[in-house]
């Protein structure tokens, strides 16, 4: 049978279908799609205002005690277009579609996937829940404390996810492989790097993980790093560094008295509430920049008290030293966007398809000097740690 011409529609199709297969971390979070971006005369600009859940408190006795409804948001930022760009010629678009895949869509897909997948996964370093385990092989024992971060923090049941670095994932196996999905449950459920279900997650491994480096400060209980004042909320937080260490963006820190509360109820948990370092504290720097933000009072109390003026923090991880990170999450957790480009007039080739929230554009033009057809193929998008508390860090080798 002969090879058909391949339309730019079935093209952007194919391409758009390889690179969802790919994208692991991606397709597993919350993916948000805005048309309005392409529509002439309507473009919303560059961010996206996300509302999140309100929060109040019960009141106990007959006394009325209104509630001030405190609305709170996240902006999202779509500000990153990335692609790749080929040479289509006459003849490639006269192969049937799988060897047109196999020949320039898949290994354009694969590039471009693991850079927006690797761009995306920068929002691990946001999230400040971690299971600490430093240094030691991962095995179900973390897994089930993911598990129990998520549970604490109210994640939803369902839609939750491990995805595992190269070598947690060999250690995890090793120590479970009795315990994942048959093969047929893995090719119904088929996405790349996919191993099975356990322990509520779907466990998937993704190579793009980064291990995390640890600045300069000790870890508990030898920290050094002293609070200074009393009564300190929100995400600035003064201290005295009179031994001069550095703590790295993704720290991970507790903070002296600071104790989590239950999400509804406020009730003290006498569980040290985590914090992440969200700008590095230089050796002479007085303001630690942390998330959370602290709140004692109110609708958004997340903490039983302010930190204790004059005591050390308490850091986890070796100081100076890099270790593996995983993450477990809720869906809801990350966000994804993705917007329409414009479509330009006037090229002889020119497709745009969305996929499961995900937008792409291919277009084609004719070089006459040169005799070729170069392609471009687009994805513009931004991403948010939307909820990090509905996510957890695992911290291994």
């Amino acid at each position: 049978m002969a090879n058909t011409i391949l339309t730019p529609t079935m093209v952007t199709r194919e391409a758009l279908r390889i690179l969802h297969q790919k994208l692991n971390f991606i397709r597993s979070i919350n993916r948000q799609y805005d048309d309005q971006f392409a529509v002439t005369g309507a473009r919303i600009g560059t961010q996206l205002k996300i509302r999140l859940p309100n929060q109040y408190v019960v009141r106990t006795g007959a006394t009325l005690q209104t509630n001030d409804t405190q609305e709170q948001s996240v902006t999202l930022t779509l500000g990153t277009q990335k692609g790749v760009d080929l040479n289509f010629t006459s003849v490639d678009l006269t192969l049937s579609l799988d060897d047109f895949a196999k020949r320039i869509l898949d290994p354009a897909m694969s590039v471009l996937a693991a850079n927006i997948e690797a761009d995306a996964l920068s929002m691990v370093t946001g999230v400040y829940n971690q299971v600490n385990n430093q240094g030691q092989a991962m095995n179900m024992q973390q897994l089930l404390q993911a598990r129990q971060s998520l549970v604490n923090n109210l994640a939803p049941a369902g839609d939750w996810t491990c995805l595992l670095n190269s070598q947690d994932n060999v250690d995890l196996v090793n120590n479970l492989k009795g315990l994942f999905q048959d093969s047929s449950t893995i090719a119904e459920q088929y996405t790349e790097g996919y191993m099975g279900r356990t322990g509520g997650f779907d466990i998937i491994e993704n190579t793009l993980l980064q291990p995390f480096a640890s600045g300069s400060e000790v870890a508990q209980p030898l920290s050094t790093i002293v609070i200074n004042g009393a009564n300190q909320t929100g995400t600035a937080i003064n201290v005295t560094n009179g031994s001069a260490v550095t703590l790295n963006v993704g720290d991970v820190i507790n903070l002296p008295g600071v104790f989590r509360v239950h999400p509804e109820t406020r009730a003290n948990t006498n569980a040290p509430q985590n914090f992440v370092v969200t700008s590095a504290l230089a050796t002479n720097g007085t303001v630690l920049n942390i998330s959370p933000a602290i709140v004692t009072t109110g609708a958004l109390q997340n903490v039983s008290a302010s930190p204790t003026s004059g005591s050390t923090i308490a850091k986890f991880g070796t100081a100076n030293t890099s270790y593996g990170m995983s993450l477990a999450f809720h869906e809801d957790a990350f966000t994804f966007a993705t917007a329409d480009l414009v479509m330009p007039k006037g090229v002889d080739f020119a497709a745009r398809e969305v996929m499961d929230g995900i937008s792409m554009r291919i277009v084609r033009q004719y070089d006459i000097n040169n005799d070729k057809f170069p392609a471009r193929i687009d994805v513009y998008y931004g991403y948010l740690a939307m909820r990090p508390q509905l996510a957890c860090r695992i911290a291994n080798h």
